[in-house]
């Protein structure tokens, strides 16, 4: 009987990264340094995506963006792998975190990436194709491989976390208005 092919998640962006990457980061800059903080982020973000690789072609101009990046997006990134493990599978998200985030290469996707896999208790990475080299990616995660029904757990879990930064943000807003 021949093996039925392992589906796992693309290693390097799943849901999980993108929710950091477009919602949490820049609502945390929005919160800290208003529209251009927001707007700072999601430069340094998009010219990370853009020329952050490490080739020849964009070694000098790449390295920035992707250092700019990865001080930029710090806090943010673990803010939100502290909030897909508390709305997941808490004591799983937190030991892939722990454990298997500092093996990627990437200092916050790493902690992103293995607290969603963890709180979903799901197994992403492995082999994947970039620019036409395949790459393998460690595994993150714990239990099963994970199968395209969990790319909806994975949006689920993201808004999950985007309602609990939002309720969090309302009441750190109504707590500081003065009533008289």
């Amino acid at each position: 009987m021949p093996m039925r092919p392992r589906y796992r998640a693309p290693p390097s962006n799943p849901r999980w990264k993108n929710g950091n990457d477009a919602i949490f980061g820049t609502l945390f800059w929005f919160v800290i340094a208003g529209g251009p903080g927001a707007l700072a982020f999601r430069l340094a973000n998009t010219l990370d995506a853009m020329w952050g690789y490490k080739n020849t072609r964009y070694l000098r101009f790449g390295w920035a963006a992707a250092r700019i990046d990865d001080v930029l997006n710090w806090i943010p990134a673990r803010l939100t792998a502290a909030s897909y493990a508390l709305l997941g599978d808490t004591r799983a998200a937190w030991d892939c975190w722990r454990q298997q985030a500092p093996r990627w290469d990437s200092p916050n996707a790493g902690p992103v990436m293995a607290s969603g896999a963890g709180s979903l208790n799901v197994v992403i990475g492995g082999a994947a194709t970039y620019h036409g080299v395949v790459e393998t990616r460690p595994l993150l995660g714990v239990g099963q491989d994970a199968t395209p029904a969990h790319v909806t757990a994975a949006l689920r879990l993201v808004e999950r976390s985007l309602a609990l930064w939002l309720a969090v943000l309302i009441v750190l807003a109504l707590s500081s208005v003065p009533f008289q």
